[in-house]
This record gives structure tokens, C-alpha cells and sequence, in this order.
């Protein structure tokens, strides 16, 4: 039995082909442990360490970090068995096809080609390294176009040294750009107009010692003049010239598309252009929950749970569907799914782009255990350790776009979902209050639905009762349980 242990990208679930490696945790010649973690690979949802299936020492890395790798792709050897002495040259008895052993990186970078048709030709970029091998990194292939030197600086190309120079006449002085964009003359000559030179000769200057202060840095008469008398010259800074604002790649960023992004945007592409959307919105005064909150926060089994508006809206959101549970439901083509469990999605905004975990049968958690798994997912989500699990299976979803400072906003649905919850920032402002102005703390909620399921007075009703129970929470837990 073959000691090196070829590791292949795992298949992590949920339907992922493909994955790409961030960083690997090991290197050649670590010696690990067996369920170690020996790369993060990041797919379509999430990133996740995946651990060794045999301890021994690492021969091999197949693909370096920023590969996307599809699964069953080779990604690592092992050597199960480091300390039984060096290992063995590989057999040349012939064996069947079913029973060849996985070379390991050694024995594959000791391996010979030979010539054969259609071979690059030493002298090309990827041609035969020395030994006799085509040096080759994973994924590349050899390049068959001939190798190029950047021409040195002032060199004279061949083809113009092998041309006889014609007879002519010579052309006079280019003047070509010197600093700050203003242009200078060629092979050592000033530049002044003819009277100036005439004065120079006149007065026994030479130009080629001066410094011009005209335009373009020609010299003038008054340079002359002071350079007679013996003054110090006094040089004006050449104004640059203006360059006109460039609008080409050398100004733009581009981002490939791939993970958590790509799967977003092929989600909510699909989603917007195949439910059809349905956006209403409600502002209440939440001065009520708000002290609600702060009443929960001082009592002593509170007081290391964190504690937030979104705790009261997700709980809110868990009675308004047992009052209206056909907003917890799916379209299914010729028929409409109604779950009775809630899993309760809660998008959060990370470095690798927007995901959506979800706490699993939400509604039959207490409000502790509801507080606790919300923090959970936020500071999991914030990590970057969300699994692809806690992101499937989402029924109903969240979005606290009021952490960024906005009111609300119209969003979409995850696909597979029929409503979508807008949470909008708590603001003091005047609100009439038993007949009065007083400023109280409003915010505004905005519900996205899908209209196949979903009609206007359904969503209303839903709505409503998550805006009452944000108003007055005591009132509509007595009234409701």
C-alpha cells in the first residue's frame, strides 16, 4: 500500500462544484495530525477550514492559495508514514490501469519527457529546463511563443544599424519634451530667436551657459543682458501644461466576480425577475420598546445578553406569521408550500459580500435563546466562519439596514422565500402623541413579498402586526398569547 495519500477537494454540500483556496495552514514538510486543519478553501456561500483525513507529513501542495479548485481535484499529498525511511523510486513493472498508485509531487518532478511531436523548442518560454523537463506550474500550460528582451534603454535597433543612412540634407533640431511638459532643444542647442543670438555674440555670452526664462525655456534678452552684466539669473518655474483627464483602464478597478458574490448576484437576479415583487411600508413610534429594552437590559438574568431593536423585531416578526402563517411559504409551481417552522434569516453584510444565516425553528425558542442565537450568527457571520448549513434553509428573512444609517429600503427576496423584512433606523423626531407633538423614537419598516402568494391584504395584516407589537410589546404579548 502506497504511503503518499493523494487529498481531494472535498464535496461540502449543498450542490458546490468548486471552490477557492484562501490559504493553506500547512507547508511542505509540516508534520500534522489527523483532523487538522490544513486549508481554507472558500466557496460559493461560505469559508470553512477543511482538516486532514490522515496524519503524517506534507509532501506535496498541488495549488497555490487564490486557485479555484473544482471538487475531486487533488489539492495536497501526504505522506501516511514519514518515519519508515525515504521513499521508494517508483516501479517500473507494468501493472493494470485499476491498480496504478497516485504518484506523489517527488516521483512526478523526477520524471523525464521526451521529445515528441509538437514539443516546444528549447529557446521558447516554457521549453525543456535543464534534465530534460518541461517546467510547468499546476494549471499553466507551456508558452510557444518566443522569448522577447525589452530593448535597453538608447539602444539602437538592428535593422536601422544594418540600413545605409540616405543622403540628405540635415533636418534641423526637434525640440522634444523635457520636465514639467515643456519642451526642450535636441543635441545640445539652445533655443533663442535671432536676435537674441546676435546680442549674445555681441556682448560675448555663451547661450549654451545659460538657463532660458521665456517660453518653452528660450533664452531671452534679458537673460543675455543679465549675464553680461554679471547678475545672477533669476529662472521662472515653467507653468505645466495642462493635461487633459485620462478616462481609460489606467483609472479603473477590476474585481473579478466569484464566491459569496457571484452566488449573490445570481440569486437575486433570479429572484428579482422571477417573483414578483411587492414593497409596502409602515413607520411607528417604537418609544414603548425601546424602554421595553432597556427594562430587559437592567434585570440580573439579562445583564451579559446582548440586547438589541433587532431582537424585538425578530420576535415580532415570529408572532405576526403565527397569525399569518401563509407568509412563511414557498412557490412550488402548482402548489404553495406553508412550513410551519421558521427558520429566520438575518442578512449580514461581510468582507466576502452579503450572506443570510439563518437560526433554525425560531419560533420555538424563548426570547433568551432567541437573544443568543441572534448573537451567535451575527458574531459567526462577522468571523467569516458561517458554514454553508447555517445559511440553507431559510424561510423568512431580516435585513437591519438600519445599522447603516438609512430609513428602510425595498429588498429582495432570498429565492425560495415569500417575504422579506426591512428594518430602518430608530430616529428621534415629532410624532403626535395623545394629541400632542413630542419627539419620539420612529422608525420605519418596509415588507417585500412575493405577489403570487402573498395578495395586498395579507401583506398589510402582517405588517401591521409587526408594526403594533413594536409599538406596544406588552400589550400585544397579552393580547396575542
Amino acid at each position: 500500500m502506497s504511503r503518499i495519500k493523494t487529498f481531494n477537494l472535498p464535496d461540502l454540500g449543498e450542490g458546490l462544484t468548486e471552490g477557492e483556496i484562501l490559504a493553506w495552514l500547512v507547508k511542505v514538510g509540516d508534520t500534522i495530525e489527523l483532523n487538522q486543519p490544513i486549508v481554507e478553501v472558500e466557496t460559493a456561500k461560505a469559508a470553512v477550514e477543511i482538516p486532514a483525513k490522515w496524519a503524517g507529513q506534507v509532501q506535496a501542495i498541488h495549488h497555490p492559495e487564490g486557485s479555484t479548485v473544482e471538487v475531486g481535484t487533488p489539492i495536497i499529498a501526504i505522506d501516511t508514514d514519514p518515519g519508515a525511511g525515504p521513499l521508494e523510486a517508483p516501479s517500473t513493472t507494468a501493472m493494470p490501469s485499476g491498480d496504478l498508485p497516485t504518484p506523489s509531487a517527488a516521483s512526478l518532478a523526477a520524471v523525464e519527457v521526451a521529445p515528441a511531436e509538437g514539443m516546444v523548442e528549447p529557446g521558447l518560454i516554457g521549453g525543456a529546463a535543464p534534465g530534460g523537463r518541461t517546467a510547468v506550474l499546476v494549471g499553466y500550460g507551456p508558452r510557444t511563443t518566443a522569448a522577447k528582451r525589452r530593448p535597453r534603454k538608447g539602444a539602437v535597433p538592428a535593422q536601422a544599424v544594418a540600413a545605409p543612412a540616405p543622403t540628405a540634407p540635415t533636418p534641423p533640431p526637434v525640440v522634444a519634451p523635457a520636465r514639467n511638459g515643456q519642451a526642450a532643444p535636441t543635441g545640445g542647442g539652445v533655443l533663442a530667436k535671432p536676435p537674441v543670438r546676435k546680442l549674445a555674440k555681441d556682448l560675448g555670452v555663451d547661450l549654451g551657459t545659460l538657463t532660458g526664462s521665456g517660453p518653452l525655456g528660450s533664452i531671452t534678452r534679458e537673460d543675455v543682458q543679465r549675464a553680461a552684466s554679471g547678475a545672477t539669473t533669476v529662472v521662472a518655474e515653467p507653468v505645466a501644461a495642462t493635461t487633459a483627464p485620462s478616462f481609460g483602464a489606467d483609472r479603473e478597478q477590476r474585481i473579478p466576480v466569484k464566491g459569496v458574490r457571484k452566488l449573490t448576484a445570481e440569486n437575486m437576479s433570479r429572484s428579482a425577475f422571477t417573483a414578483p415583487h411587492v414593497t409596502e411600508f409602515l413607520t411607528v413610534d417604537v418609544t414603548r420598546a425601546m424602554k421595553a429594552l432597556d427594562r430587559l437590559r437592567g434585570r440580573r438574568e439579562w445583564r451579559d445578553v446582548r440586547v438589541s431593536p433587532l431582537l424585538l423585531v425578530a420576535k415580532a416578526v415570529l408572532l405576526a406569521v403565527q397569525r399569518h402563517p401563509m407568509v412563511n411559504s414557498t412557490w412550488a409551481g402548482d402548489e404553495i408550500v406553508v412550513k410551519e417552522y421558521v427558520n429566520l434569516g438575518i442578512a449580514a453584510a461581510t468582507e466576502r459580500g452579503l450572506i443570510v444565516p439563518n437560526v433554525k425553528d425560531a419560533g420555538r425558542l424563548s426570547l433568551r435563546e432567541l437573544a443568543d442565537a441572534l448573537t451567535d450568527l451575527v458574531q459567526t457571520a462577522k468571523s467569516g466562519r458561517t458554514s454553508p448549513a447555517a445559511m440553507s434553509g431559510g424561510t423568512l428573512t431580516i435585513t437591519n439596514v438600519g445599522v447603516f444609517g438609512v430609513d428602510t429600503g425595498t429588498p429582495i427576496l432570498p429565492p425560495g422565500e415569500s417575504a422579506i423584512l426591512a428594518f430602518g433606523a430608530v430616529r428621534e423626531m415629532p410624532w403626535v402623541h395623545k394629541g400632542k407633538v413630542k419627539v419620539r423614537q420612529v422608525t420605519t419598516l418596509g415588507l417585500s413579498f412575493d405577489h403570487r402568494i402573498i395578495d395586498g391584504e395579507l401583506g398589510s395584516k402582517f405588517l401591521r402586526d409587526v408594526g403594533d407589537f413594536l409599538t406596544d410589546p406588552e400589550a400585544a404579548l397579552l393580547a396575542w398569547t
